[in-house]
Formats: structure tokens, C-alpha cells, sequence
């Protein structure tokens, strides 16, 4: 009975748990992401430049942040709050999210079009 009390206890407030760290991954892979989608975004319709590389890296630090946040998510013991990194985990959904869409937005933009 004390095996499985102590193991339903939320981790302390200062320690890094697996899922945390993951978490914590995962969310600076989705800010990368979005930062260097919104930049990329920014220079293709300034004229300085297509963004295309900004772009590839918001699409591949985005998706690398959803794919970590969905495993973090996935394999999460307790609920939001038990140290296990789910609700660290939602907000890289979130930013991983978002920066795939802007580095697919700038991608999509900055295709060269056709004369015919």
C-alpha cells in the first residue's frame, strides 16, 4: 500500500523529472521554431530574401518539438500539475504547432512560380 501511495505523489517543485525536461525540450525546439519561422516570414515579404531556410528550420524544429511534446504528453503518469511535464508538454504542442504553420506559410510563399 505505501509502494503505490508514494508513487501517486507529485514530484517536487525544484527537481527536473523526465518528463519536465522533455517538456522543456520540446517547448525550446517550438520557440526556435516560431522565431525563426516569424523571421523568415518577415524577410519574404520584406523582399530581402525568399526566407526559404528560415523556413525549413521553423517546419523541422517545429515537427521535432511536436513529435517530443507528443511523446512527453503520451507517456505522462498523472495529471496537469504532478511534476510530470503534461502541461509543459501542451505548450509545446502549441509553439511546435505554430511554427510549422508559419514555416509552411513562408514555404508556400516563397515557391517559384511558372511562367506558362
Amino acid at each position: 500500500m505505501s509502494i503505490q501511495i508514494a508513487a501517486q505523489q507529485a514530484v517536487d517543485v525544484y527537481s527536473l523529472s523526465p518528463g519536465r525536461i522533455g517538456s522543456i525540450v520540446a517547448g525550446m525546439l517550438g520557440l526556435i521554431g516560431v522565431v525563426a519561422g516569424g523571421l523568415a516570414r518577415v524577410r519574404s515579404r520584406a523582399g530581402t530574401g525568399s526566407g526559404r531556410r528560415g523556413a525549413l528550420v521553423a517546419v523541422a524544429t517545429g515537427a521535432t518539438g511536436v513529435v517530443v511534446a507528443g511523446v512527453v504528453a503520451a507517456t505522462s503518469d498523472g495529471g496537469i500539475g504532478t511534476g510530470n511535464g503534461l502541461a509543459g508538454a501542451f505548450v509545446a504542442l502549441a509553439l511546435g504547432l505554430a511554427a510549422l504553420a508559419l514555416g509552411g506559410l513562408t514555404l508556400a510563399r516563397s515557391r517559384p512560380r511558372g511562367d506558362h
